[in-house]
């Protein structure tokens, strides 16, 4: 973990009904399907959380991670549903603000929903997943993740 992160970080247990950890990725939440985000459940939320926040990341694309999905000031949810529209979306790195699923153009690449629990909602005049890590900074009281892969047929 980052210097995000406080020195004492709650551990969020991040699941997903239709995602095993380190397994693929439905093809309904890819490019090559209807491009849903897919429901994930989120448990031991510490005490004091008062939102969450989501980054995607393609951690196998050129160069550097690809982001796929930003989203903050969630409400404390322990179940954040299947095709869900955000209340503060992020601009991912496809330049637009809602989910973009998994798309690689070569091979099998590994992708990882981050789930940050804060102590506070945030205001932020900027929306990309670097901008949310700034504002996050301080507020991070839990985290948690779930990783997962797919490959084009």
């Amino acid at each position: 973990m980052s210097s995000l992160f406080p020195t004492f970080c709650a551990q969020l247990r991040v699941t997903s009904p239709v995602i095993r950890e380190n397994g693929m990725i439905p093809l309904q939440y890819t490019c090559d399907g209807v491009n849903i985000n897919p429901a994930l459940d989120i448990e031991a939320v510490p005490p004091g959380t008062k939102s969450l926040a989501i980054i995607m990341e393609d951690l196998d694309a050129t160069g550097d991670v690809f982001v796929h999905w930003v989203a903050w000031n969630i409400p404390v949810v322990r179940h954040i549903c299947e095709a869900r529209k955000m209340e503060a979306p992020g601009f991912n790195d496809f330049h637009v603000s809602e989910y973009k699923g998994p798309c690689p153009p070569y091979g099998t690449h590994r992708y990882i929903f981050k789930v940050y629990a804060l102590d506070s909602l945030l205001a932020m005049s900027r929306h990309t997943a670097a901008d949310l890590e700034e504002a996050m900074s301080g507020h991070i009281i839990g985290f948690g993740q779930l990783m997962a892969r797919y490959k084009r047929r």
